[in-house]
């Protein structure tokens, strides 16, 4: 039995070799080209949108208004656009939702290299495109399934688009500081327009399987039927319950950072790039050895461990007076979150039925997303009453309660996993029949 549960973490360990196997798959090669290449557009217009709104209005809350526009469309549009994708040809909604984005890049290249772009321009534009985010999102994380043929490869392939966006999130804003420093914003946002253009050609030159429509209800009673699917399969609504609680009260540290680099660390502008920097040096990491991964199993373990890590670590940081110590910290952070992030989402997609995974994803992306703004808004007028790093203590001790919270569920949530495992062929012992009887009582790690 001990030799058996320990055959199961090995073949859900590490292994670098495998590190980039999703890309033998030649629409998923195509996407992740074209999607590399958009994506540094993509970070350079949210640094140049930032700058740009800070430039014209010096407003703090204007800032957190122009993000709360971009983001706040996931959540209310969230449910109907997961009905819409599932009931419509994916490979089609992500070439029409990024050549929609491609246009709303291009707008604003026009008003602002025309000089009379004002805020409420860039508000209105932000919703636009968080409009497009509600159906872009979930539409692109099914359409992975449909991309890699090979399921055992699935893990593989959120992990590398994890970190391709982390790449990009690296990439894209040095681009931008030197562009903005040199011709201005317009020129971010135009180049961003054309970068479109990369992950649109790749869409064009898949070879897809022909779709064919499948019978539906009405949108209502697939609206229910959907959230009957995520309430009813408990490990569902756990995964999301727990992202949704890192999102509300961890992931807002981001939008405190500026404080932290003034007034605790007593830095400049420099200081907050450094400690935005560290993050994503320490995501990019989390998501490249999340690539290596053999395969889905022990997941679950992972997501409770990283979820318990990041939030330890905002309580260190949130302590902390010396740069050296704080950019360390946010390493872990940002490693932390990212391992808990892409190990949520492969688990669902793993377990969703496939004619409700654009459903199930669009909830994924409410719970990373949608909810951000509103936890942003709470943080914010915390720190005005508590200070920034009582704020942060908070939230990241709230984290690691939510953490230990799942943690005492999972052997629960490792049963009720471990029929669609065997089904799948992700635990051939148990589909085969060996030892049944006690792997019932001690299930493997999911």
């Amino acid at each position: 039995m001990a030799d058996e549960r320990s055959q199961l973490r090995q073949r859900g360990g590490t292994d670098w070799r495998l590190l980039l196997r999703a890309l033998r798959h030649r629409n998923y090669r195509l996407f992740f080209g074209g999607q590399g290449i958009s994506l540094v557009g993509t970070w350079m217009t949210r640094v140049a949108t930032g700058w740009l709104v800070y430039r014209l209005t010096h407003s703090a809350f204007l800032l957190g208004l122009v993000s709360f526009a971009g983001q706040i469309p996931i959540l209310l549009l969230g449910p109907v656009a997961g009905v819409w994708v599932d009931r419509l040809n994916r490979h089609r909604v992500l070439i029409i939702t990024q050549i929609l984005s491609m246009v709303e890049s291009f707008a604003l290249a026009a008003l602002a290299l025309s000089g009379i772009i004002t805020v409420t321009e860039v508000i209105l534009l932000n919703l636009f495109q968080g409009a497009i985010n509600a159906f872009d999102m979930p539409a692109r994380q099914a359409f992975v399934v449909e991309m890699v043929e090979a399921r055992e490869d699935l893990p593989n392939a959120i992990a590398l688009n994890s970190s391709l966006v982390n790449a990009a999130r690296l990439v894209g804003p040095s681009v931008a500081g030197l562009l903005i420093a040199a011709v201005g914003e317009g020129y971010c946002f135009l180049l961003d327009g054309f970068s479109y253009m990369a992950v649109i050609a790749s869409l064009f030159a898949m070879s897809m399987v022909p779709w064919t429509p499948r019978a539906h209800a009405s949108i209502r009673s697939e609206l229910r039927e959907g959230w009957r699917y995520v309430l009813g399969f408990r490990p569902i609504w756990a995964i999301l319950l727990l992202l949704s609680l890192v999102s509300l009260v961890g992931m807002p540290y981001t939008a405190l950072m500026p404080i932290f680099a003034g007034s605790i660390l007593h830095g400049g502008a420099h200081t907050f790039g450094f400690l935005m920097g560290a993050s994503g040096v320490g995501a990019l990491i989390g998501a490249v050895s999340l690539a290596a991964r053999r395969s889905v199993l022990g997941l679950g373990r992972l997501v409770a461990l990283m979820a318990a890590g990041f939030g330890a670590s905002l309580v260190v940081f949130a302590a902390s007076r010396v740069l050296w110590l704080s950019l360390l910290v946010l390493v872990v952070t940002g490693f932390s979150f990212m391992q808990q992030m892409a190990s949520s989402n492969t688990i669902l997609q793993t377990i969703t039925e496939d004619e409700k995974r654009g459903r199930v994803m669009s909830f994924y992306a409410m719970a990373f997303q949608g909810v951000a703004p509103f936890g942003s808004l709470i943080a914010g007028a915390l720190a005005a009453r508590i200070g920034a790093p009582h704020t942060l203590m908070l939230g990241g001790s709230i984290c690691v309660a939510g953490a230990a919270l799942f943690a005492w569920q999972l052997p629960v949530l490792r049963k009720l996993i471990r029929p669609i495992y065997v089904e799948k062929g992700i635990v051939p012992e148990l589909a085969r029949g060996i030892h049944s009887a006690s792997m019932l009582q001690e299930p493997p790690e999911e």
